[in-house]
């Protein structure tokens, strides 16, 4: 019989999860480039590159990277570009693409790894693209984390990631009196339920 394990002893992942969640990443690295590749071509209406190519290289075909409204160059005038890059603010078809997109990212990375217990002081959603304000935070969280994840970024890119969007997404997000303050507060009782918004002043 093999002796207990002492509390002092490291925890080992074994090796096949780590080369499973390599794998999920890669894998969602690649298709959160298709995403973005699809979702320019549907926001500027720009030819279908041709050998995985951006049609037009003022054009970039990622949405991270993309700098939101009309840039400036060296000249001064304006370039046409995606009028933003942010959720809320594309169309119907677009928001749909770009939803999926971010769906299938945060059932297969963001909750495997960073989703922790749900608790009273840590409540979660299972409807959250129901709530406008997570959408909003998780694409942008989503956003970030294909820019500083990317080998452009550097060493310390996911660093970066985890201490500036990360870490604040999840606090908000998580907060009790966050968006999902009046939903699942015990895994083992899932519920939903959209909280009101102040009315206009005016209204």
């Amino acid at each position: 019989m093999s002796e207990p394990a002492h509390e002092s002893e490291p925890v080992r992942i074994p090796d096949h999860d780590l080369d499973d969640l390599v794998a999920t990443v890669t894998r969602l690295v690649a298709e959160s480039r298709k995403q973005g590749e699809t979702l320019a071509r549907l926001t500027d209406d720009q030819p279908v590159p041709q050998d995985g190519e951006p049609a037009d290289p003022e054009h970039p075909a990622n949405p991270a990277s993309a700098s939101g409204p009309a840039r400036g160059n060296t000249n001064g005038t304006k370039e046409e570009g995606p009028a933003s890059v942010f959720i809320l603010a594309l169309g119907a078809q677009a928001y749909a693409v770009e939803l999926a997109a971010l769906t299938n990212w945060v059932h297969n990375l963001l909750l495997p790894v960073y989703g922790r217990e749900i608790t009273t002081g840590r409540p979660w959603c299972h409807q959250w693209q129901e709530h406008p304000e997570a959408v909003a935070r998780l694409h942008a969280l989503w956003l970030a984390w294909q820019q500083l994840t990317d080998v452009q970024a550097g060493l310390t890119g996911p660093s970066t990631w985890h201490r500036d969007h990360l870490d604040p997404a999840l606090l908000q997000l998580r907060t009790p009196d966050g968006p999902f303050g009046a939903c699942t507060t015990s895994a083992t009782r899932p519920h939903h339920r959209l909280l009101a918004s102040p009315e206009p002043a005016g209204v």
